[in-house]
């Protein structure tokens, strides 16, 4: 437990109730995009019938619905990945997906390999089970890793997105240092610009002649384009390595709701593209007035990234400012609340970072709060 420290974004979550903040904190979906009506008529249509609700409200397999992991392989169909319901496993989240991964990949001292800054809730899954962190500059000089874990699009936190050929490369090392890629695809969803580009796993099935064969673990989520509550993910991967997390799933929490389950497989069911193309153009929008605004306010010497997609855009402020020592002056004095970039760090931690979301304010909201934001950052 020593290395298992709170979520600085859990934390900061507390500060939404507080009416006079503006908030860059959270990746929270705005609330107004959820399918509340399709959520709502799926739930209504499985608790009216007598027999459907027994089903709704019993246990369920430890897989998942197979209702649910059909249309789960279907989708990976679309994204390039050939599979079958053997290779998908229903998780709580993405997040529940990640721990198990670690349980069952990572034993004390393992190396795990990460880019830097990596997503902070991967780092509290793994921390648990003891690994030694390494970034792509080092991993050529240390023992070959247990796993790699990696966001390639839209990264959380930084909004990058890797390119064909590094995804490529990844693959490369990978299996020439002969480890497991671990593939966060939460946000691959919500690409607004640019040009879609192929997941891991579908270049490592491609390569190694089917995803049987293949050493990537996708892990995907409905968190972000459907409703975060209904806590529906899933792994994609050899169906060998899927019985084993089964087995970690069992012994964990049996299987996920099943009314949760139902419930999402009927809000997919029918119109679910449409739906996403409804946020792919909310997003755009806030993502657009998020880096207008940056341009409009920041002063000089501040840099940050122009995603094509999800939720996050990372600033780099001039040396010698640090971004927890500026969240809290921002709080008592501009009343704008952000990450501090550098709990994003599994090593060497770089403090004059911060994490801005664009995903929950309005673009009006957006442009006050990076003009309060500049302010401060010119005040120190």
């Amino acid at each position: 437990m020593g290395r298992v420290k709170a979520s600085e974004i859990r934390e900061l979550l507390k500060l939404l109730d507080q009416p006079d903040i503006l908030s860059f904190a959270g990746g929270i979906p705005d609330p107004g995009l959820f399918p509340q009506g399709e959520i709502a008529a799926a739930l209504q249509g499985q608790l009216a019938d007598p027999a459907l609700a027994g089903q709704a409200l019993q246990y369920t397999v430890s897989e998942g619905l197979p209702a649910l992991r059909r249309w789960i392989v279907e989708r990976m169909a679309r994204w390039g990945i050939e599979c079958t319901e053997a290779n998908v496993l229903v998780t709580a989240g993405s997040q529940q997906a990640l721990d198990l991964i670690g349980k069952l990949l990572i034993s004390p001292g393992d190396t795990v390999l990460v880019d830097r800054p990596t997503y902070l809730g991967a780092l509290q899954a793994f921390n648990a089970y003891e690994p030694t962190y390494v970034d792509r500059a080092e991993v050529e000089t240390r023992a070959s890793p247990a796993l790699g874990y990696f966001v390639p699009d839209f990264a959380n936190p930084t909004g990058r997105s890797l390119t064909l050929a590094e995804r490529e490369a990844l693959i490369d090392l990978a299996q020439a240092r002969d480890f497991v890629l671990v593939e966060d695809a939460a946000y691959r969803e919500l690409r607004f610009d640019g040009e879609e580009r192929a997941p891991l796993l579908a270049l490592d099935a491609a390569r190694a002649g089917g995803i049987d064969q293949a050493r990537t673990l996708l892990c995907g989520t409905l968190s972000k384009t459907l409703a975060p509550a209904l806590r529906i993910g899933w792994i994609c991967g050899p169906a060998a390595a899927i019985e084993k997390l089964v087995l970690l799933k069992q012994g964990a929490d049996l299987h996920v709701s099943t009314l949760n389950q139902l419930a999402a497989c009927g809000a997919v069911q029918e119109g679910y593209d449409q739906h996403l193309s409804r946020l792919r153009l909310a997003y755009r929008a806030k993502g657009q007035a998020m880096c207008a605004a940056l341009a409009r306010h920041m002063p000089e010497g501040v840099t940050w990234t122009e995603p094509e997609g999800g939720m996050f855009v990372w600033l780099t402020l001039p040396e010698g400012i640090d971004g927890a020592a500026l969240l809290a002056k921002g709080l008592s004095t501009e009343r704008v609340a952000f990450v501090p970039g550098a709990p994003f760090f599994a090593t060497a931690a770089q403090a004059n970072t911060i994490r801005l979301s664009y995903s929950l304010p309005t673009e009006a909201e957006i442009d006050e709060g990076v003009c309060r934001l500049a302010r401060l950052i010119a005040s120190v």
